[in-house]
């Protein structure tokens, strides 16, 4: 009973959706409403500020973390890693917004601070050289995401190897429209909107 409090508590925390609640609360502001849509850091840095951006991308790293401690706070042999799966799915798909959440990318980060920080360091390292280089955050976002999957391969058992896996395909399939606009030369860029 107590495992399945735990999971359903990870989903819930994923679920959160911060940038939403910023938005209402502070700015009056539904950020579903403006820019790509979504419930995440890079729209609330896009459509309320830095300050609001960096709120929320903090906010959504810390549910990745608080999701993989709940395991040993609460003395129970759940997997932290799935744990932090069933954040970033809440992320994504959170109940408490109509299943329409954000790209889980900086829930994902902190999901990996906490099971693999070195793999969150170098994806962090990626992700700000290919910002500063091309100026696209979804670029940077799929980078990262694949370098925690080759660190992984490379220095991480099974389970981890699964999760990074995991997000890799799923932050690249969230990205598919960023993708696209790439492609096109339409995705807009860091300096213009940040």
């Amino acid at each position: 009973m107590l495992n399945m409090i735990i999971l359903l508590l990870s989903y819930f925390i994923g679920s959160i959706p911060f940038a939403l609640v910023i938005g209402k609360s502070f700015y009056n502001t539904d950020i579903r409403g403006y820019g790509s849509g979504n419930l995440g850091a890079t729209n609330s840095f896009r459509i309320l500020g830095k300050t609001a951006g960096m709120i929320v991308a903090f906010a959504d790293l810390l549910k990745g973390i608080i999701a993989c401690v709940l395991p040993m706070a609460l003395h129970s042999n759940v997997s932290p890693a799935l744990c932090g799966l069933l954040a970033i799915i809440g992320h994504a798909f959170p109940v408490f917004a109509g299943f329409k959440g954000g790209k889980a990318v900086a829930t994902s980060a902190g999901v990996f601070l906490f099971l693999a920080p070195l793999g969150a360091f170098l994806a962090c390292m990626v992700f700000l050289i290919s910002l500063l280089s091309s100026k696209y955050v979804s670029l940077s976002s799929m980078l990262g995401s694949i370098s925690v999957l080759i660190y992984s391969l490379f220095f991480e058992g099974r389970p981890i190897i699964a999760l990074s896996s995991f997000i890799c395909l799923f932050v690249v399939i969230l990205h598919r429209e960023n993708i696209k606009r790439m492609w096109k030369g339409t995705e807009a860029k860091v300096g213009r909107t940040f």
